[in-house]
């Protein structure tokens, strides 16, 4: 086995990268990072029916948004099928494996009687040690490993700890199927291991499977790598996760405008901590990451958890940076025509002015965007009811009282404006609010903007004075 730590992601093309893989990824590759190794991905695409391109696009796709990408190409498991024939009939010819040419009524017939006297099914070895020439004609066999009959086969598991298995229940299980094709148990192993893979970091519905992947590497002579079966993820509530709970594709994530850096952090949490630390850039996922430090209990997703992460990440995030992530992403945003109702240059300067006032309410690249509608809404603005209510319960007044005065205004920028609006609001014996309140209504059509005074210094004069003036009683 090498000494460089080889981590694995390895996916089943049968839909999307749902978000316990995106975890289980993400994992992988911060371990790697941390002890300097990599990240190989492989596509588990031996289910010819179910595997479609499509969704191993969307698997890269996805783990190229998240920054998770793998350190060499995609490993295709089915292309690899002449290997695991080969590794399966080396075991046979070495006394470690046998054909076995039991019936499909034979195994029937054995899990009938398995059920009768209430244990599990388990095949009983019959042609374990009988000579192939006893063979029935026509029956094409299939490839049984030898399990040890006795004494117990041990996974140090570096999450769950040592994990003990009586071999009399591994049984005989198939390495190749009649047809030629591997089980994935066996392929697994062999993939593993001819790719150098010296970590398995997963899911730890995988753990019943390592006693038995383990016998594989010790029936070969192979080093058996490092085992850790990560918690699964369940639901705000304990249930099983499920997509009402957050089990979506990471497709999914980014149309609800989350940034990859803000689902990273909250998902590198699900199941690992580093003391108290809620809010970790990716520099410091890799500097603290261990998986030692994984817990064995179940971590429960929580979208209120996540949502504030991705705010923190938003308020964060460089203007200019974010400008340019929300333009890259706003095809897939729901509300993303917002940004494509002016030419991007105009899009762009508009968004880098407004950002400081935008980004500090968001917690969602959608709410951002929602927040940015009012510096391209075309005239006359749509208002909504409870911004009308303000406007009709004498909000057009105060904007009409207000209009001369900013009209005369030389110098517009948000102080001057505040200057402006802070001295009619006190001649007329009014609360700030109460004279602040109608001026975002008429500019944005909402009750809710960013700094009121930010917003008429964005917008501009010309823009600012015609809005109100559309408004005014």
């Amino acid at each position: 086995m090498t000494d460089r730590v080889v981590t694995r992601f390895a996916p089943s093309p049968t839909g999307y990268l749902h978000i316990g893989g995106a975890r289980t990824a993400l994992f992988n590759w911060l371990y790697a990072r941390k002890t300097g190794g990599k990240m190989l991905l492989r596509i588990e695409d031996t289910d010819r029916e179910r595997s479609t391109e499509p969704a191993v696009k969307a698997i890269i796709d996805g783990l190229h948004w998240l920054g998770l990408d793998a350190d060499e190409p995609p490993v295709s498991q089915f292309e690899r099928a002449p290997r695991h024939r080969e590794v399966a009939e080396e075991l046979v010819a070495a006394g470690k494996a046998y054909y076995c040419y039991a019936s499909p009524a034979e195994l029937d017939e054995m899990r009938e009687k398995a059920k009768a006297e209430k244990r599990p099914p388990r095949y009983d070895g019959r042609w374990r040690d009988r000579d192939p020439s006893e063979a029935p004609a026509g029956v094409r066999p299939v490839i049984r490993i030898k399990a040890p009959l006795d004494g117990e086969t041990v996974v140090h598991d570096r999450v769950q700890g040592e994990v003990r298995f009586p071999n009399k229940d591994l049984d005989d299980f198939i390495l190749l199927r009649s047809d030629g094709t591997p089980t994935y148990m066996h392929a697994v192993v062999v993939d593993d291991h001819d790719m150098g893979v010296t970590h398995i970091i997963r899911g730890d519905d995988h753990l019943t499977n390592a006693g038995r992947q383990t016998l594989i590497y010790k029936a070969m002579g192979w080093d058996v790598p490092v085992f850790a079966h990560i918690p699964l993820i369940h639901g705000a509530d304990g249930a099983k996760l499920s997509k009402r709970h957050g089990a979506l594709g990471v497709e999914a994530y980014r149309e609800m405008g989350y940034l990859p850096v803000g689902l990273k952090n909250y998902l590198v949490r699900l199941g690992w901590s580093h003391g108290d630390e809620e809010i970790i850039s990716p520099e410091d996922m890799i500097a603290w990451f261990d998986i030692d430090d994984v817990n064995r209990g179940a971590a429960r997703f929580d979208f209120a958890k996540l949502d504030a992460v991705n705010g923190h990440w938003i308020r964060m995030s460089v203007d200019a940076d974010l400008v340019d992530h929300l333009m890259d992403v706003r095809e897939h945003l729901p509300n993303g025509a917002i940004l494509r109702s002016a030419p991007d240059d105009v899009v762009r300067n508009r968004l880098l002015r407004a950002m400081p006032g935008l980004k500090e309410r968001a917690k969602t690249l959608v709410e951002l965007t929602e927040s940015a509608a009012y510096l391209f809404a075309s005239r006359p603005l749509p208002i909504d009811p409870k911004a009308e209510e303000i406007l009709a319960g004498g909000g057009r007044e105060v904007v009409s009282g207000l209009l001369p005065a900013l009209e005369a205004l030389t110098e517009w920028n948000a102080g001057s404006i505040e200057a402006v609006v802070r001295d009619y609001a006190e001649r007329e014996g009014l609360k700030l609010g109460k004279a602040a309140q109608p001026l975002r209504a008429a500019l944005t059509g909402k009750t809710t903007s960013p700094g009121v005074f930010d917003v008429l210094d964005v917008l501009g004069r010309d823009e600012t004075l015609a809005r109100l003036r559309d408004q005014a009683a």
